[in-house]
């Protein structure tokens, strides 16, 4: 089984991390060569064979979406078990942070989050194995790259795997409306952090197990932003009270 990749930033990503294993290349006629020179040399090096086709070829492929005249015919992503999550983040101490997404379906807020939470050094992600999305080529370069780095795991239960997080110390902080202003909450220790669904946000079964709940002050007159939006914006803050921004 393989996937299609496209755009120049997953391509690229993927080829740099080399934890995927790649068939083909294609690139569409026309396309300027230095914007793609460092994806022609890694493919050079790992011996990937890179085919130029017409760019309707490329468009019939990925159904009209924009991928910036590259696409690559590549192995899935490998998903993490939920314990190697677990122990990716308990590496960090009480600086170890998980995003779990209860049930975000939209392929574009998904890719977003993983883009915000790689670059803010999260630990790892956990998604539902049903109603939430699977990575696919569009998440890959809605996330720039980010899938090639951040620990991904599924999970049958979201329920069940909370339950476990708590076994391990870690408290369970989900975003809803109702909650606590994010900025006086005090958000350190080794947390898992819940993400709603964009339109329900946060199941009732998943809210009762949170330990406490967190919002983001708002004063315009729309009451909420979307999950990848919040779910940034809280990340940041996670870090920010860790004094971790800036020790990547």
């Amino acid at each position: 089984m393989q996937d299609i990749i496209f755009g120049i930033n997953p391509v690229l990503e993927a080829l740099v991390s080399g934890k995927r294993t790649f068939n083909k290349i294609l690139i569409a006629k026309g396309v300027k060569e230095n914007h793609i020179l460092h994806i022609l040399r890694l493919a050079r090096e790992e011996k990937v064979v890179v085919q130029y086709v017409d760019r309707k070829q490329l468009d019939t492929l990925v159904h009209n979406k924009k991928h910036q005249g590259v696409i690559a015919r590549i192995s899935p992503v490998e998903y993490k078990s939920p314990e190697e999550i677990i122990a990716s983040a308990k590496l960090k101490g009480k600086n170890g942070i998980i995003c779990l997404l209860d049930e975000v379906t939209d392929p574009h807020n998904l890719g977003a989050i993983i883009r915000s939470a790689e670059v803010l050094g999260i630990s790892g992600i956990v998604i539902t194995k049903r109603r939430s999305c699977p990575i696919t080529g569009t998440i890959e370069k809605t996330s720039a790259g980010a899938v090639e780095y951040i620990p991904i795991a599924r999970v049958d239960n979201l329920v069940n795997f909370i339950e476990r997080l708590k076994e391990e110390s870690f408290w369970i902080i989900g975003a809803d409306t109702e909650g606590e202003t994010c900025y006086k909450a005090n958000l350190e220790g080794p947390v898992g952090l819940v993400i709603g669904s964009e339109g329900r946000g946060l199941r009732h079964l998943v809210k009762k197990k949170c330990d406490f709940l967190v919002k983001i002050p708002v004063r315009g007159r729309i009451s909420s932003l979307n999950a990848s939006c919040a779910a940034s914006v809280l990340m940041y803050e996670f870090q920010r009270q860790r004094k971790f921004i800036d020790k990547r």
